[in-house]
């Protein structure tokens, strides 16, 4: 019914009947914030601290390491709070070693302070063997009061080529 792939005794790669392929050693994380975290300002580090799964171990203290050199697609989404309409802009960056890859997000000039927003973007991204990632809040005048809330928010990341 299948064909099985092995490495050191450990299946790596499994093609199905039905043509699907499933490799369980592929490099794969899901992370989410384990609380809120507050009053973030310009170059903060996001906590995404609770691991959903990490596939390979290569998630820890909110950093992604690459375990081999290849092409990596990561997706971050940010649930914030308490947005000061003071800011020129704000947004978030995936600082990796190779890159830095910045997503400007809004001009939050709404007349006031915005309770609830979020903020979401994805890229493909070369990284070289140990190579890290990770997300970082951008903020440009206003106050730091917004909040990353941990509800709406993950930090996702798998190996593509």
């Amino acid at each position: 019914d299948s064909m099985r792939f092995e490495a050191n005794d450990e299946e790596a790669m499994r093609i199905h009947s039905i043509g699907a392929v499933t490799k369980p050693l592929q490099p794969a994380f899901c992370a989410k914030p384990a609380s809120d975290q507050d009053n973030l300002s310009n170059g903060t580090k996001l906590l995404y601290a609770t691991e959903r799964f990490d596939l390979g171990s290569n998630f820890a203290s909110n950093t992604f390491t690459a375990p081999v050199t290849g092409k990596y697609q990561f997706n971050i989404m940010a649930g914030v709070l308490n947005i000061d309409a003071a800011a020129a802009y704000i947004g978030l960056y995936l600082a990796t070693s190779n890159n830095t890859y910045y997503m400007l997000g809004i001009d939050p000039d709404f007349q006031q302070d915005q309770v609830y927003w979020h903020l979401d973007f994805s890229v493909l991204a070369d990284m070289d063997a140990s190579d890290t990632a990770a997300v970082y809040w951008l903020q440009s005048g206003g106050a730091a009061q917004t909040d990353l809330y941990h509800e709406a928010s993950f930090f996702s990341g798998y190996l593509v080529a």
